[in-house]
């Protein structure tokens, strides 16, 4: 053990009314293998859209549904779903959602037509949007010092192995269910792994200790949740035209937000816990630089895996399967990076944020780059080792900013802090998917070229990790300025009456 993990470790140790649970590391793995199946929902399903649409007889933008209405509910959830965690039980609430996503998971697999299969699709979502914040504030409360850091990493890992592996896993999915009705399994799959989930967190998962604070801001949830949805919609409603069709709907969303704001100000200056505590973003060293960082990774993160799908499966015939193994290199990258990343956090802070994206945009633009100019036959697999350079500095990109993000976070708030910090990435990549396959499509119908179109629209995800990469290194060199020791709060922060003691 680092002298930095002894110390980090003993001053979690040292903090007020913590005593480590005994079972806090397996009770971790509980809420990963759930926290994997909500997240590897968003883009399994993208690979067996034909199918379904040729079985249940839906209409593009209808089967389109299938996928934008769960990121929709998903999206819309999390921060109403942390609060009420801080508020209520972190515990029963995480059991309830994953207890409703199996359900409806179930129902997605029997759905019998297109209608009932979007319903599912949209509960299903919600139940996964409330299951969400809870994992990172179980964390929190869960884990003190270097192990909270330790415990970041494996929980950005599921989060860069889910994205990177859903078109890998619903390519074998389909492979081996064989037929029409094969896609029904992309949803079956979850019910006994989700049953187990259940069965062991009844078992494991540690009971919320009350604060007390158990008043919810039911004006703010609504507000919070018209203006997520006026921001959300358009997005995912792309495909069909949506940014074109209800654009005024970002005007609108903005404005609801705006007046959300500034309730939650108000509610603050009577005394009165808010929905979304703004001292969050004002007065917590690097929430809200993280959660900057976060939405604008996720804006090129996120879009580049539909993009690979369909030029693989569209430009060179593969099969999802064959399409998802192209880009397995990155998921392998991403998982053992971001393990260690959550080792090294204490020591090395936002450099390896910094780092991470530098290497991020490096391996994409290489990858780029090779299968642009290098020859067809041969580029997809020249491409794997810079693929793999990518996946690396992604596992460092996502569990750091995790872990510093939230790590001053008082572990009363972590529900709503972590809600906050997923509505961000969730929106971001509600921002990729929707323009990077729309430029990718421009540009294949200009030049009906499809490594022109992959290039380009490689280089449209570049954009946004640059620009996640500048505020990384804003932050880096702030911090470089003014060096705070780990698990203390920062000079302006201790007296803040949001650092009470934390429950």
């Amino acid at each position: 053990m680092t002298a930095s993990a002894a110390d980090g470790r003993h001053a979690g140790a040292r903090e007020a009314g913590y005593e480590p649970d005994p079972q806090r590391w397996r009770a971790l793995w509980v809420t990963l293998v759930a926290g994997f199946m909500s997240l590897l929902d968003v883009t399994i399903v993208a690979v067996a859209l034909p199918t379904i649409q040729r079985d249940v007889h839906a209409s593009p933008a209808q089967v389109q549904w299938v996928v934008s209405g769960y990121a929709l509910s998903f999206g819309l959830a999390l921060v109403t779903a942390g609060r009420l965690g801080d508020a209520l039980d972190r515990r029963r609430i995480f059991l309830l959602a994953l207890s409703g996503f199996v359900i409806f998971s179930a129902a997605c697999g029997a759905a019998p037509d297109i209608t009932l299969l979007v319903v599912a699709r949209l509960a299903q979502g919600l139940a996964a949007g409330f299951m969400a914040p809870q994992n990172s504030a179980l964390i929190q409360q869960m884990f003190r010092g270097a192990e909270r850091g330790r415990a970041f990493g494996f929980f950005g890992a599921t989060v860069g192995l889910s994205a990177a592996t859903g078109p890998i896993t619903g390519g074998a999915i389909l492979a081996l269910a064989s037929g029409e009705q094969g896609w029904r399994w992309i949803f079956y799959v979850n019910v006994p792994i989700g049953i187990l989930a259940v069965l062991l967190g009844r078992r494991l998962l540690p009971r919320t200790r009350r604060s007390g604070r158990g008043h919810v801001d039911v004006p703010g949830i609504l507000l919070l949740g018209l203006g997520v949805l006026a921001l959300m919609y358009p997005l995912v409603q792309a495909d069909s035209g949506g940014i074109g069709r209800v654009w005024w709907l970002f005007c609108a969303g903005a404005a609801i937000l705006a007046g959300f704001a500034r309730r939650q100000r108000r509610l603050v200056a009577r005394g009165v816990q808010p929905l979304l505590d703004p001292r969050l973003f004002t007065t917590v060293r690097g929430y809200a630089v993280g959660a900057g960082v976060g939405t604008l990774y996720f804006i090129g993160f996120s879009g580049v895996w539909l993009v690979f799908a369909l030029f693989y499966q569209h430009g060179l015939g593969f099969s999802p399967l064959r399409s998802g193994l192209a880009v397995t290199p990155f998921a392998l990258g991403s998982a053992g990076s971001a393990v260690l990343a959550g080792r090294l956090v204490d020591r090395f802070g936002r450099l390896l944020t910094v780092c991470g994206l530098a290497a991020v945009m490096a391996g994409l633009g290489g990858t780029a780059l090779l299968l642009r100019l290098g020859p067809l036959g041969i580029a997809p697999w020249a491409a794997a080792p810079v693929l793999f350079l990518a996946g690396v500095g992604s596992g460092f990109v996502v569990s750091p900013n995790i872990t510093m993000t939230l790590r001053d976070v008082p572990v009363r708030m972590a529900g709503a802090a972590g809600g906050a910090l997923q509505t961000g990435q969730r929106l971001g990549a509600a921002v990729g998917t929707a323009a990077l396959p729309g430029i990718f499509y421009l540009v294949l119908g200009r030049s009906h070229d499809y490594r022109a179109a992959l290039a380009v629209a490689l280089g449209a995800a570049l954009v946004g990790m640059a620009a996640s990469l500048v505020l990384a290194t804003f932050d880096f060199r702030r911090d470089r300025r003014r060096p705070s020791p780990h698990g203390k709060c920062p000079q302006g922060v201790a007296n803040n009456p949001m650092h009470s003691r934390q429950t």
